[in-house]
């Protein structure tokens, strides 16, 4: 194992996700113990926030799904906004699936850049040339299922919620 390496691409995934996955829960919890009754009193007359928020309660699994496979929405804002819907927590931690995706693409990037500055200190990296194309195409496939995933993503939410 090369110095500096701590973990491999798997392990990194696994620890991300768990990380991110307990983060935004926590995030969730927060809104919903501390905010949701106080802007549900305040929005009550709101016809657009009783309409997401039925869609929401009724579809709940597979909105967070979708909202979390696309990376047009913050995650961090959208944590606590669901926090204030009537989203299952059930729902919301299963549908923490959908940040799979983009936590195998970010930890992608960090092993990759990880192994460039490994080259760049002349420390010996103990692989072939294979292993930098596999790599590559890797890092490739997973840019493109990303980009088709967060368009499918979009184009249900749109059909779900109309807006």
């Amino acid at each position: 194992m090369a110095a500096g390496t701590v973990f491999g691409l798997g392990q990194g995934i696994m620890y991300v996700f768990v990380a991110a996955t307990l983060g935004s829960t926590a995030a969730f919890l927060v809104s919903r113990s501390v905010a949701r009754a106080m802007i549900e009193k305040k929005l009550r007359h709101n016809m657009k926030f009783a309409a997401i928020d039925k869609a929401i309660a009724a579809h709940g699994l597979k909105i967070v799904l979708l909202l979390r496979l696309s990376p047009a929405f913050p995650f961090t804002l959208l944590n606590y906004a669901l926090g204030l819907t009537k989203v299952r927590f059930r729902d919301y931690v299963i549908a923490s699936i959908g940040m799979l995706p983009g936590t195998i693409l970010y930890v992608y990037y960090g092993k990759i850049a990880g192994d460039v500055a490994m080259l760049i200190g002349s420390e010996a990296v103990e692989k072939d040339i294979g292993y930098y194309i596999v790599l590559g195409l890797g890092l490739v496939a997973t840019i493109a299922v990303t980009i088709v995933v967060a368009r499918l993503a979009r184009r249900a939410l749109h059909e779900i919620t109309g807006a």
